[in-house]
């Protein structure tokens, strides 16, 4: 034989014995006996060998039947299955014997009904003959086995006169069975016979049923029953007896008296109360979630006794308080044990409690018949402080301040501020706890400055800077005194955060000067009050890009922009002047005012004022200017550009001079309105005859001022 032979061999012989295993149904290790199985003949589907004697040993649990199908058999036939046969036992007993087919005339074929065992036991004994003529067809038996629950309580009376398996009732179980005992007896020990007992133990669901022992008939002697009805807290138990009820009672002078019989009804927290006679008592509410009853018959007497229904109820809670401006939720007639309550506010209130916000509120009604948290309150809601109006303020219309619907209108501080578009904003406290203007959207108003519009005003004179008029206080609010390096010069205010003055106030030998260099003094008319009032920061200077005048003799562009730090706030001391409008004109003749804290005059001696002066001068032709330049031999004069213009009378005497640059010449509109016409920039020997002081034309740097100060 060769290898391969050898190898193959041995797998063929492993696999017979695997299916001899099998085929005999070798039990695997098991905890306890199996529910189900199968047996099969040695060798099955294979004919079966001679000589054979096999025995299986069936067992399920206790409690149990075994139910036996054969679903196949084909063995040898004869004559009481004499030769070869299939045997099932119980114990020692003879269930059946068999052989043959189902199509076979001799031989005993066991048919397809199950066979059962009495028990949980059954034995197979299979045995065959050393000869077979037809062991090439017969192959055997194939069965099914199974545990069949047995019903004990169906069992017949025992024929030997023993006791029932239970004296009174059986409950048939998986593989068991269960004794218990009718109402008013328990079982006894050995857990199959029944005694009487009066402890009804403790009743804990929500409706049950109680009765005396033996009612309807006459209770035993010598009894004393208690009966507990205890359910949840927060229910309330009611007892309702029924119709037929009789304990026995005396008839006394005082009444029914129960001195040997009765049952007492016990509540906690209350006199018991003792029950007897033929009348029912129908039906009682405790208002309490416990109650003892106590059955007591002595050994003489007859009672029948009495039957009940006890059922529960939730415990009431009292119905809550109404709460001022806010309602409570769900509303009803009554509340019971569980049930929530909820409170909701009115528009406008919020939730309060224990002096805090709070954003929801439910109670619950407890077990003891009270809510378990106190009514919140609710209070009417705040919006708190509208946002400030920068350089404005708020006026209440209606409502008490910041709460719900209180009506506050924005105003601006006139006469020095007015509202963008002239229209005051009005806001009302909603529900939302939102500010909400009477507009689509929330805004709040802009409040712009009022240009040019001082609250006192000057009269019209022809008065000289040198020499002229002091300026009464609050008439030129747009004055500035501009100091540079302890130089002094002019400015206006033409913005809360900005300054316009000649470029060459801040240019020193061709440099701009830095703005921590620079003093810019507002709000007064005498220079020492001014100066003590402190100085505003300056944080940056634009000087127009055309200004180049190394030589001083080109004043073309000389305007300048300085940039304070902080803002301004308007009033009547400070007030920005207005830059020229569409409308705003130059004319020859119109009269302007130029102010200054510059050179003034008295007598024949010139001097540096501490006032501020100003002086009326009319516009002079342009023609005029230019040819009062002229005809001046040996003299060098600035170049005067078409971005300058000159004011002032032919006979002299009226004019700006040094320490004025910078400052500025104003026009008066129809409306009454002061405008930026011009800023202080040159002049050749001020207020002498034929001599004329020339301005920067503001006219021209509109767009520019606009650009600088959009970008800045």
């Amino acid at each position: 034989m060769d290898i391969f032979n050898l190898r193959t061999g041995w797998i063929s012989l492993i696999i017979w014995f695997l299916h001899l295993l099998v085929s005999e149904c070798v039990p695997l290790p098991d905890s306890g006996p199996l529910m189900y199985g199968e047996v099969h003949s040695p060798q099955y589907p294979q004919p079966y060998p001679p000589n054979l004697q096999k025995q299986w040993d069936l067992s399920v649990p206790e409690g149990f039947q075994i139910s036996l199908t054969f679903t196949h058999l084909d063995i040898e036939a004869s004559a009481d299955c004499y030769y070869d046969s299939i045997t099932v036992l119980y114990d020692e007993k003879l269930l059946g014997k068999f052989c043959g087919n189902e199509n076979s005339a001799d031989g005993h074929h066991p048919g397809y009904q199950p066979i059962l065992s009495p028990g949980s036991r059954l034995t197979l004994i299979f045995q065959s003959d050393d000869y077979n003529p037809d062991r090439h067809q017969n192959v055997g038996f194939s069965a099914q086995y199974q545990a069949i629950d047995i019903d004990e309580c169906s069992a017949p009376e025992p024929e030997d006169g023993s006791s029932p398996l239970c004296s009174q009732i059986c409950l048939n179980t998986l593989g068991s069975y269960l004794c218990t005992c009718h109402h008013g007896y328990e079982l006894r020990s050995d857990q199959r016979t029944c005694m009487l007992s009066c402890g009804g133990g403790v009743f804990d669901e929500l409706e049950g049923h109680l009765l005396s022992p033996g009612y309807p008939n006459i209770s035993p002697h010598a009894l004393s029953c208690q009966y507990i009805i205890s359910v949840e807290s927060g229910f309330s138990v009611s007892l309702n007896f029924s119709d037929k009820f009789h304990i026995e009672s005396v008839e006394t002078e005082e009444g029914l008296q129960c001195p040997y019989h009765w049952l007492e009804v016990n509540i906690p927290d209350r006199k018991p109360m003792r029950l007897c006679g033929g009348t029912s008592p129908g039906l009682i509410n405790t208002n309490s979630n416990t109650v003892r009853l106590d059955y007591h018959i002595d050994d003489q007497g007859q009672s029948h006794g009495w039957s009940l229904d006890y059922s529960t109820h939730r415990v009431k809670c009292p119905v809550p308080d109404k709460v001022v401006n806010g309602r409570v939720t769900p509303s009803l007639t009554e509340y019971f044990y569980r049930d929530h309550i909820y409170v909701r506010c009115d528009e406008g209130y919020k939730l309060m409690k224990g002096g805090q916000e709070i954003k929801g509120f439910s109670a619950m009604c407890q077990s003891n018949g009270q809510w378990h948290l106190p009514l919140p309150e609710c209070h009417i809601i705040d919006c708190g402080e509208p946002e400030p109006l920068l350089n404005g303020g708020l006026t209440f219309l209606s409502g008490v301040q910041n709460q719900y619907l209180s009506v506050v209108q924005y105003h601006c501080n006139e006469p020095f501020y007015s509202s963008y578009g002239g229209n005051n904003v009005t806001l009302t406290c909603e529900a939302d706890r939102q500010w909400r203007s009477n507009l689509q959207v929330i805004l709040r108003p802009v409040c712009l400055p009022v240009c040019g519009r001082p609250t006192k005003q000057i009269e019209n004179n022809f008065k000289r800077i040198i020499g002229g008029n002091d300026a009464p206080q609050d008439t030129i609010p747009w004055q500035a005194l501009v100091s540079v390096h302890s130089n002094r010069g002019g400015g206006m205010i033409i913005a809360d955060h900005w300054i316009l003055t000649a470029a060459h106030v801040v240019v020193a030998n061709g440099q701009v000067q830095p703005p921590e260099s620079i003093g810019i003094y507002l709000g007064d008319t005498d220079v020492h009050q001014i100066i003590e009032s402190g100085s505003l920061t300056a944080i940056a200077v634009h000087i127009h890009p055309g200004y180049n005048n190394p030589d001083n003799f080109n004043y073309d562009n000389d305007i300048a922009l300085i940039k304070l730090q902080d803002p301004v706030t308007f009033n009547a001391s400070i007030m920005p002047l207005c830059l020229p409008a569409e409308g705003d004109t130059y004319e020859t003749g119109m009269i302007g005012r130029v102010s200054g804290f510059g050179i003034t005059d008295k007598g024949n001696k010139t001097f540096l004022t501490n006032k501020l002066k100003y002086v009326h001068v009319p516009l002079v032709l342009q023609e005029r200017c230019s040819s009062s330049l002229k005809g001046r031999p040996g003299s060098r004069t600035p170049i005067l550009t078409n971005n300058m213009f000159c004011a002032g009378t032919p006979e002299g005497g009226q004019d700006s001079c040094q320490g004025d640059s910078g400052s500025a010449f104003t026009l008066q509109s129809e409306n009454g309105r002061f405008w930026a016409a011009g800023i202080v920039s040159w002049g050749v020997r001020c207020g002498q005859k034929g001599t004329y002081g020339f301005y920067t034309k503001v006219a021209n740097y509109v767009e520019w001022m606009n650009k600088i100060i959009q970008e800045n």
